[in-house]
């Protein structure tokens, strides 16, 4: 069920005794079926806000509850003759609790730009993705939902590159200090290094055996065919 929505309308009602005078008292009550100012403006994201001019949205129902739990905002692009709508922000409410588990944002070209994610439901964020130029280039997550982020994944091409994690829950909101780092190629984890002293620096380093077999067999190969 896809329920339409724009901005809230008001009824003027005019409530007279004895009759309509000049000076008969005007009630303005809300429209029931107008979204409330926190449908208007969704999840807290400014991409989400369908009050600002030239936006608009759309509310769906996937569960057939009759509550809306899919939320979509567009954008109007282009002038009179040409205008299109593109959308901007998609908010999803998985578990069905009237509150956005997922929010991801878009760019005028309609290319993600970052989504958050509450994997627990217990209404906060523990995961972030980030894109550029439509392609994930990094997630966070708080794996054991303690409100600190403990994991990065940075990604090339969209696939996994390099995962720093902080075992230790030294890291803030303002400083990320990981103590592990660990590599991939082709999606397969290939060396992982730790700092056991808490210096940012590694003191141990952890090797796949095939990929060290390959790596030093090809160092063998170019030294054999470098000049003397």
């Amino acid at each position: 069920m896809i329920l339409t929505r724009h901005a809230p309308a008001l009824v003027l009602l005019i409530v007279a005794c004895g009759g309509e005078t000049a000076n008969a008292p005007k009630v303005q009550t809300a429209d029931p079926n107008a979204p409330s100012e926190e449908s208007l403006k969704g999840s807290g994201d400014p991409r989400c806000d369908s009050t600002v001019k030239g936006r608009e949205f759309s509310e769906y129902d996937t569960s057939g509850d009759e509550v809306p739990d899919v939320r979509k905002v567009f954008v109007r692009i282009g002038d009179a003759n040409t205008s299109r709508l593109v959308l901007i922000c998609r908010e999803a409410d998985v578990n069905h609790d009237k509150v956005k588990d997922i929010v991801r944002v878009y760019d005028d070209e309609g290319r993600p730009l970052h989504e958050n994610a509450d994997r627990n439901f217990d209404k906060k964020f523990d995961q972030t993705t980030v894109y550029q130029s439509g392609e994930i280039v990094e997630q966070s997550f708080d794996n054991d939902f303690d409100g600190r982020i403990d994991t990065k994944i940075f990604f090339n091409r969209g696939a996994p590159m390099r995962a720093e994690r902080d075992l230790s829950g030294r890291s803030t909101p303002e400083q990320w200090k990981p103590d592990r780092w660990e590599y991939f190629e082709g999606g397969k984890l290939v060396r992982m290094g730790t700092d056991t002293d808490g210096d940012t620096r590694v003191d141990h380093w952890d090797r796949d055996a095939a990929w060290k077999r390959a790596q030093e067999a090809a160092q063998a190969q170019s030294a054999a065919a470098a000049p003397d």
